[in-house]
């Protein structure tokens, strides 16, 4: 069932549209990701729900209560929205020692002292940070940091946790950890989560399903695996995982790459509506191709590069780069050498002049 819910939520920064059209529905302990490139409108999406920008079209609800509607000229202000929100910076106050940090919200709403300890403790329990509630954040990783904040967040027992890019100052290590912690928080508390990012692995990691924004803009909403599989368009399949596109013509019943012929066999994805269209693109996963011994498209390998357990190729077709990754165990072309590779898996769009 629907708890949090966005229905054509539009927010304009004097001529620019910061954010168009925006429909999304988040089950209770969901986590939803809104992925996209820098001033795509994720992170003023997420401030709308909190309350921090109003919208100018649209309306959004949360279980039963209306927190903003432009038609009934209806707002909510954040602190009565009673949401968590984590944001990228740690946002932890240096003087008071983690329990502190953690107990300053309850004691700004005036909670009983009781209520105040039992929901710090059970923050700082769920946070794995009850052993250290005596130091100070400074005396904390940076992934105990964001932990404080994290356990802040969770001690007015939200139903929905909002985070702005949490883990972006976090080496990759901390990065990695955080977020496998924040998923099994998630799960443990059933809380409903919106998660704002711009690293794919973070929302492949860490959500049940993703949007993808673009100027403002949804994309495609669907689960990791929906949405790096079958994407809605070419500006996903670009944004989600690593890719490459070459541009090909058709012409005579044969097809093209530059100029170097692509067998039919290779070319059994494109689609017939795009055949007769003179010219395409071809999207293709690095981990999707593979090397052939005869036949395949043609190529020269232009770099081989050991990455430890894969090895990265990128194989020069004519003067177009198809990128390659194999596992280090498997047999491929050295560099400067003329190899052929097939697709296992690839994808066809419209040739544009913008390409």
């Amino acid at each position: 069932m629907s708890y949090l819910k966005l229905r054509n939520i539009g927010k304009r920064f004097g001529n620019v549209a910061a954010v168009s059209g925006l429909n999304l529905d988040v089950e209770r302990g969901e986590c939803v990701a809104l992925l996209g490139p820098s001033g795509c409108g994720k992170t003023t999406t997420l401030r709308m729900v909190a309350g921090f920008e109003d919208i100018d079209e649209g309306e959004i609800e949360a279980g039963d209560r209306m927190l903003s509607s432009r038609k009934r000229n209806y707002y909510l202000p954040p602190e009565k929205r009673d949401f968590g929100m984590v944001f990228q910076a740690f946002a932890v106050w240096p003087h008071m020692t983690v329990y502190e940090n953690v107990a300053f919200p309850l004691r700004i709403r005036k909670l009983p002292a009781v209520e105040i300890e039992r929901r710090t403790r059970e923050a700082l329990t769920h946070t794995n940070l009850l052993k250290v509630a005596d130091a100070h954040p400074d005396d904390l990783s940076g992934g105990g940091k964001q932990r404080v904040a994290l356990a802040r967040a969770l001690a007015i027992q939200p139903d929905v946790m909002l985070l702005d890019e949490p883990l972006s100052s976090l080496d990759p290590h901390f990065r990695e950890e955080m977020r496998f912690e924040i998923k099994d928080i998630q799960r443990r508390l059933g809380l409903s989560i919106l998660y704002v990012t711009h690293d794919q692995s973070e929302a492949m990691a860490l959500s049940d399903r993703i949007l993808v924004m673009k100027n403002g803009v949804v994309q495609q909403v669907g689960s990791p695996t929906e949405v790096y599989y079958h994407p809605a368009n070419r500006f996903v399949f670009g944004f989600i995982g690593l890719s490459s596109f070459l541009r090909a013509s058709f012409s005579g019943g044969g097809i093209m790459v530059g100029d170097t012929p692509m067998p039919l066999a290779v070319a059994k994805d494109a689609p017939v509506e795009l055949v007769g269209v003179g010219e395409a693109v071809l999207a293709v996963r690095p981990a999707d191709v593979d090397f052939v011994a005869e036949g395949g498209l043609r190529g020269v390998v232009r770099r081989r590069a050991f990455l430890g357990e894969l090895v990265d190729y990128q194989i020069a077709i004519g003067t177009q780069i198809l990128r390659v990754q194999k596992s280090r165990h498997a047999v491929g072309p050295q560099l400067g050498e003329n190899c052929g590779v097939t697709f296992a898996n690839s994808h066809w769009y419209p040739y544009s002049m913008s390409d």
